[in-house]
């Protein structure tokens, strides 16, 4: 997934539509996110600082079960930390905005297509008790994530226009390329377009979504400290 941490690697992903971008990632759920209860932020260790806020160790590793659960590894550890500070910089400009939270049932798809990626849900429920996630863990996660990439979307979409010839260029070049390298025969384009835009579209919203982190991570001030290290 990217950059941009699982926001916007699961974007296309958790909307239903086709195909799924990179790997999932997750938004922290400690008491920036929700999941950790005040008491333990207390004597939770200090992954990074940023601006006056922290990131938590705590953070670090459910960042790190959740990606195990769905890539089978997590990435590194700076990488986490890249990953949290980018999701930290979003969800405080989505609560700035007084962006809604996602609604149950849109919890309920995203977690049932979770589970649909393994091939049975016993599966499912051993891989999250190997990771040592409970079911209300995996559902705080995944509300974390459609809340941040919904958010994304309506900051990003309005900016985010594909005319005709990109989507013909699209058809022509990268996606009839790849099917016909697995023998798969071209639809009309007809038949796909709004698929097609759809995913033009994303595509931008990444690439917009990607320069205003760049710049906003530019005026941070981040301290990244050492593992294990004390609020």
């Amino acid at each position: 997934m990217s950059r941009l941490s699982i926001i916007l690697a699961c974007v296309v992903w958790l909307a239903g539509l086709a195909p799924m971008c990179a790997s999932a990632q997750y938004a922290g759920t400690s008491s920036h996110g929700g999941a950790a209860s005040g008491s333990a932020q207390s004597v939770d260790g200090v992954a990074a600082r940023i601006e006056d806020d922290i990131l938590t160790e705590s953070e670090l590793r459910e960042l790190a079960a959740f990606q195990t659960l769905v890539d089978g590894q997590p990435k590194s550890r700076a990488d986490l930390i890249r990953e949290l500070g980018d999701q930290w910089v979003v969800r405080g400009e989505a609560e700035a905005t007084k962006y809604p939270q996602p609604p149950p049932d849109a919890v309920d798809h995203a977690y049932a297509q979770l589970a649909a990626r393994f091939s049975s849900p016993e599966e499912f429920k051993n891989r999250c008790t190997a990771v040592r996630l409970t079911e209300t863990e995996v559902r705080l996660m995944l509300a974390q994530q459609l809340y941040l990439s919904r958010f994304l979307d309506y900051r990003f979409r309005p900016a985010a226009q594909v005319d005709q010839s990109q989507i013909e260029a699209y058809y022509n070049g990268e996606f009839a390329k790849q099917l016909k390298s697995r023998g798969q025969p071209v639809p009309p384009l007809d038949d796909i377009e709004d698929t097609i835009r759809e995913v033009l579209v994303q595509r931008a919203i990444s690439d917009r979504a990607a320069q205003w982190l760049d710049e906003t991570r530019a005026r941070l001030k981040i301290d990244v400290m050492p593992q294990g290290d004390r609020p």
